[in-house]
């Protein structure tokens, strides 16, 4: 499989005077799984949101799934991508129950409302639901779900559209070491789905990348450091340039470790 799902081209993203993103260049692929590293500040989640078309660049080209930002309707084109971040949960209405979140991924809303959902949606969403260990939060409202469930039901919902593209923002973020390893064994186990999209997904630490994931953008300053092949990136000197410090990289059974060359 080798069709562009994403392209970015000279991208820049200023805000305010800052330079949030500095001429960036990224092609994603259907296949291929991605994860983007960096240190607070880099950049990351501003590239998820270009990405996700919720952002657009102050300068350069953006193509999502073929549609080039500024020259299509977005509202079309985001049932098409599935995306779970803090600043989504953030919206969903205080009442909300898990079931209605994942159906509204349908038309990309938050918030049900007068929509119709047939038989077909329902059993998706449920399948859903049960493939992340979320049967028993179906009646439960969002707002009162743990972190770690939390995440879980965004992934659901996320996975909703049977989307082309998957974009999940730090999606461990917050979790204590149990809900964390549970978390990336199953997006481990939905990397290695031939039948899954695109994934890309944003974290600030090396332990949190599924075994699956096939290729890696590191970025720091809004920069590009490197990117390509995972095991051709993450390597000691890329996250040390990376991360401003000398760090050791080791990889162990899938799974990725990082500490300070220092200690």
């Amino acid at each position: 499989m080798s069709g562009e799902v994403l392209r970015l081209e000279g991208v820049v993203i200023r805000r305010e005077g800052a330079v949030l993103l500095g001429g960036v260049d990224w092609t994603v692929d259907e296949g291929e799984r991605w994860v983007v590293i960096g240190p607070n500040g880099a950049g990351k989640t501003t590239l998820l949101q270009v990405a996700a078309t919720t952002l657009y660049p102050t300068e350069g080209r953006v193509e999502v799934l073929g549609e080039r930002l500024g020259q299509t309707d977005v509202f079309e084109l985001r049932p098409r991508i599935g995306f779970a971040s803090a600043s989504v949960a953030e919206k969903v209405p205080s009442g909300e129950t898990v079931m209605d979140l994942v159906l509204t991924a349908s038309y990309a809303i938050l918030g049900r409302w007068q929509e119709e959902y047939d038989s077909t949606d329902v059993g998706r969403a449920v399948a859903l639901l049960e493939a992340l260990g979320c049967t028993e939060l179906v009646r439960r409202r969002f707002a009162t779900l743990s972190e770690g469930e939390r995440k879980r039901v965004q992934i659901a919902r996320a996975l909703m559209p049977d989307p082309e593209l998957l974009l999940l923002d730090e999606p461990a973020a917050g979790l204590d070491l149990g809900a964390r390893e549970e978390l990336v064994g199953r997006l481990a186990r939905l990397a290695e789905d031939p039948a899954a999209p695109a994934m890309v997904l944003v974290t600030h630490h090396l332990e949190e990348v599924p075994p699956g994931f096939t290729h890696a953008l590191l970025l720091r300053r809004g920069g590009v450091v490197a990117a390509g092949k995972v095991d051709e990136v993450l390597t000691g000197g890329n996250l040390s340039d990376c991360f401003g410090i000398p760090l050791q990289v080791e990889q162990h059974n899938g799974r990725w470790y990082a500490r300070s060359a220092l200690a």
